[in-house]
């Protein structure tokens, strides 16, 4: 599944990357060909970014990555309080 998903990735980017492009140096297009580039470079960006976090999600899961740093609510509000304290 991870490697569908990096291949969804891979085209997701490309696309972004391709019909931006389009959108932003088209000259001699007409309106409705600009528009219609920009959606498709915006559904790449969406899609890509999406398939980048579920990427990133998995990895983690599998222990090829290591688990980000991320703090329980307990573990914030512990070091809130302390944070206030030191004033």
């Amino acid at each position: 599944m991870n490697k569908m998903i990096a291949i969804v990735n891979v085209i997701a980017w490309a696309g972004f990357w391709a019909f931006g492009y389009l959108a932003l140096t088209a000259e001699s297009y007409s309106e409705t060909q600009v528009v219609t580039a920009a959606l498709l470079a915006s559904a790449g960006l969406i899609t890509g970014i999406i398939a980048y976090l579920r990427l990133v999600r998995g990895s983690e899961r599998s222990g090829y990555a290591r688990p980000s740093a991320r703090m329980t609510r307990e573990q914030r509000d512990a070091a809130q309080a302390q944070w206030g304290q030191v004033e």
